[in-house]
């Protein structure tokens, strides 16, 4: 058992005070129902944090990381989903007590008044609380929505980037951007094959994969190795490494078994036929004509002022040199805030940098005209296609997930992507 209890003492005083106040919503909600229905809701109400808390204690005296998979990933996520929906219900609590409250205290001093009565201020209190339970139900079905339907449900999007200096024999090069597949989330096989098999039907000239290949181990993406070897592409295949690409997060894992996670990580992609670019760069040639593909490992650069949130690794200066003369270079970095705290700052002949990461938070709006994700109060550039001066940065959406097994909005993500000589 850990020693440290401190942790879940906080989270267990935390998830007893939601569930006492939502439960009062509950209550006001249900308050001319039937008492046997009132019951019903009540037991399946505190059955559903009984069962919170065995899954938390369950983290407490076994390693989480070695339950499987999908037993791990649904019931966290299914708990989240509940207490986030919770939350979004206790805000309408606290209006209500906020509006309670002003009202009592404005009878203090108008004592002829009818605003307090009894009769109106119970009205009032149920309305708010069935919005509220309105808000919250709506919360948690669609993050069910969003497991049971779109986890695999993978959009294709397609982009064409002019290039005022891409050489006339690239002219219409097509290039298939994956990234953030987290093997180790992954339950089923199928909807992959299925995937592989739809990129290899747009016949890309060069597939991209901008990093985090598993969650925390090299394990994890043997199942599907020979899967995402059939992956074509007509003029190479090329990756990179991502945050949890390093084995960095499982605490439980020793130096020594980091660093042979790492290794062996590397000799997956070699089995897939991906060239990982180590800090590095290769010159693919058309006719007398060339571009540069340059990758780097994972590197992250907070805001001015902020901290350091991931590990950085890469050196991009190292892997671009060689590249020089090439008169369009492409780089492969993972995390985008490279793009602004680096590429775009010191390296303004790199034309388009390809990176993930964000995941667009997994869930989100987009629609035309609007959009909007969690991920946008923490990245700069979240998901899409970004331009300073000449230069672009394009920020894949993720092809799997991590942590909540599904999609909100935020679709998994297959880019396709066509340079064109502008």
């Amino acid at each position: 058992m850990k020693n440290n209890l401190t942790p879940y003492l906080v989270l267990t005083l935390f998830i007893l005070v939601i569930d006492y106040y939502s439960f009062q919503a509950v209550r006001t909600v249900t308050r001319d129902w039937s008492s046997s229905t009132r019951k019903v809701i009540d037991i399946i109400f505190w059955s559903i944090t009984a069962i919170t808390f065995l899954a938390l204690f369950s983290t407490m005296v076994s390693n989480p990381f070695k339950w499987p998979v999908a037993l791990r990933s649904y019931l966290f996520a299914t708990v989240f989903l509940i207490y986030l929906s919770k939350l979004f219900l206790v805000v309408f609590l606290i209006l209500d007590d906020l509006i309670r409250l002003f009202r009592w205290i404005f009878s203090q001093f108008n004592t002829s008044s009818s605003v307090g009565t009894e009769g109106e201020r119970i009205s009032r209190l149920k309305f708010l609380n069935m919005i509220g339970v309105g808000i919250a139900s709506f919360t948690f079905f669609a993050g069910v929505y969003g497991m049971a339907f779109n986890a695999y449900n993978y959009k294709i999007r397609r982009i064409r980037v002019k290039l005022p200096n891409l050489p006339a024999s690239f002219h219409g090069l097509k290039i298939v951007q994956l990234s953030d597949i987290h093997s180790g989330s992954l339950m089923q096989t199928e909807p992959i094959v299925k995937a592989v098999e739809r990129i290899n039907k747009e016949q890309p000239d060069l597939i991209f994969f901008t990093g985090d290949l598993v969650n925390n181990h090299a394990s994890e993406v043997e199942p599907f190795i020979e899967i995402f070897a059939k992956l074509q592409a007509k003029e190479g295949k090329y990756s990179t490494f991502g945050n949890h690409d390093y084995a960095d997060y499982d605490a439980s894992l020793a130096k020594e078994e980091r660093l042979a996670s790492r290794e062996k990580l590397k000799e997956h992609h070699k089995s897939m036929g991906w060239d990982l670019l180590w800090d590095e760069n290769r010159i693919v040639k058309r006719d007398d004509d060339s571009l540069a593909i340059i990758g780097v490992q994972n590197i992250h650069i907070p805001r001015r002022g902020g901290r350091a949130s991931f590990r950085t690794y890469g050196n991009l200066e190292k892997a671009y040199q060689g590249s020089e003369q090439a008169p369009v270079k492409l780089l492969l970095s993972h995390d985008p805030t490279h793009w602004d705290g680096e590429v775009n700052q010191r390296f303004k002949d790199i034309d388009i940098t390809f990176s993930g990461h964000t995941h667009g938070a997994q869930a989100g709006i987009e629609i035309p005209g609007f959009r909007w994700s969690p991920a946008q109060y923490i990245y700069k550039q979240w998901a899409g296609l970004y331009k300073t001066g000449s230069q672009y940065l394009y920020v894949n959406r993720g092809f799997g997930f991590l942590g909540y097994p599904g999609r909100v909005g935020i679709l998994p993500e297959i880019t396709v992507m066509i340079l064109e000589k502008a």
